[in-house]
C-alpha cells in the first residue's frame, strides 16, 4: 500500500459523503491547485457542491466545527467575526450612522459561506493529514 493510500484507511468510521470528499482531495490535491480545479469542473454540478460546500456548516458552523474537533480553526473564525463586528460598531459610532440591515445580512451570509466552503477541506486536513493549524483557510483558493 502506498503512502497516499495509507491515510484513507484511517477514515473507516466516516460516512460515504466524507469518504468521497476525502478521496477527491487525496487524488487531486488542495483546492487552490490547478489539478483540483480541473477535476472539479469535470464533475456534475451536484458532485461539485458535495466536494466544495458543506450545508451543515453553512447553518451551524460555529457549533459544527467544534463537533468535528476543529476547535482551533473555529476559534480563528470566531476571532474574524468578532473583529468584523468591532469594525461595524466603530463605523457606526464614528460616523453616527446605522449600518443597513441588508448589509448586515450580507455580511452574515458571507460569514456562513466561509464556514460552508472551508469545512470539507479543513476536516480532511485535520482527520487525514493530522493538521493542527489555526488557519481556517489553509490550502483554500482565496488565501
Amino acid at each position: 500500500m502506498s503512502s497516499t493510500q495509507q491515510p484513507l484507511a484511517s477514515t473507516g468510521s466516516l460516512n460515504e459523503k466524507w469518504k468521497e470528499r476525502f478521496a477527491f482531495f487525496e487524488a487531486h490535491g488542495e483546492p487552490k491547485s490547478a489539478e483540483y480545479q480541473a477535476a472539479l469542473k469535470a464533475l456534475p454540478r451536484n458532485k461539485q457542491r458535495l466536494i466544495q460546500m458543506n450545508i451543515i456548516a453553512f447553518f451551524f458552523g460555529i457549533i459544527y466545527l467544534f463537533v468535528l474537533g476543529m476547535w482551533r480553526k473555529n476559534l480563528s473564525f470566531i476571532g474574524i467575526f468578532v473583529a468584523i463586528g468591532v469594525v461595524e460598531v466603530i463605523i457606526e459610532a464614528t460616523f453616527n450612522i446605522t449600518i443597513a440591515q441588508a448589509l448586515q445580512m450580507g455580511i452574515s451570509v458571507a460569514m456562513a459561506m466561509m464556514y460552508a466552503l472551508s469545512t470539507n477541506y479543513s476536516y480532511y486536513l485535520t482527520r487525514v493529514k493530522g493538521s493542527k493549524s489555526w488557519n481556517p483557510f489553509e490550502g483554500m483558493r482565496w488565501i
